[in-house]
């Protein structure tokens, strides 16, 4: 049976492949961005039978819209891919430029955003007794990450993933992936910590998208997994 899957945040990056894999599964894929409308229709476009929705998650009302628009155009909803986020790159020993407004921008995505989300499509997928993925990263498992309050809005997302899926089973499984470092426009410019994590990883090297594609779509379709995060980071979790 042909899925419906929503992607949040994926005209670039893992959101960007994640997006593609499940068309190139014969799925109905939902692009979304924030911005870059030209570029997601485009996208949407270029992907047999899948469609370009504008959205910012955050924005009051936003998830309750995106999934209304999800099923008028699409009659469903089997997966969603809560993939958008935010960051700002800052030294966690800069107590201060990590500045309560910080902490509001980096949260209104990464967990207010998202929690809007999942509660706006929980009925739909409870209909299709379908699954939450939501894109987390290591730095909500261990004590990194490009700021302190990015690295505690995705501690907030793990055990938000862990409640969701304790709450709405057994109709909708709930489940996160936890990337490690990943190769996008987004990281581009982490250099040291790149040679870090391919001299010291067990594999060696830095992933790229599709290491993180693997997880996200085998945890859509994982019928008896629930409640866990994921985490795809080479094995770097295991040296520190």
């Amino acid at each position: 049976m042909t899925r419906v899957v929503l992607v949040t945040g994926s005209t670039s990056g893992i959101g960007l492949a994640t997006a593609r894999r499940f068309a190139e599964h014969g799925d109905t894929v939902v692009f979304n961005s924030a911005r870059s409308a030209k570029a997601g229709e485009e996208l949407a476009r270029a992907t047999p039978g899948s469609i370009y929705l504008q959205a910012n998650i955050s924005e009051p009302g936003a998830g309750d819209r995106l999934i209304e628009s999800v099923l008028e155009q699409c009659g469903r909803l089997d997966v969603l891919v809560n993939n958008a986020g935010t960051t700002k790159l800052i030294p966690h020993g800069d107590l201060a430029a990590a500045d309560v407004g910080v902490w509001r921008e980096i949260f209104e995505v990464n967990v207010f955003g998202t929690w809007q989300m999942c509660v706006a499509a929980v009925p739909a997928l409870r209909e299709s007794r379908g699954a939450i993925v939501n894109v987390s990263s290591v730095a909500g498992c261990r004590p990194v990450g490009s700021s302190i309050p990015y690295a505690a809005s995705k501690v907030a997302l793990n055990h938000l993933t862990s409640l969701l899926a304790k709450t709405l089973g057994p109709e909708v499984r709930v489940n996160a992936v936890a990337p490690g470092l990943v190769d996008t426009p987004w990281t581009a410019s982490f250099d040291a910590v790149r040679a870090f994590v391919n001299a010291n990883a067990p594999l060696r090297r830095s992933g790229v998208p599709d290491d993180v594609v693997d997880a996200i779509v085998f945890l859509a379709s994982a019928s008896y997994v629930t409640g866990q995060v994921v985490a795809v980071d080479g094995g770097l979790t295991l040296i520190t």
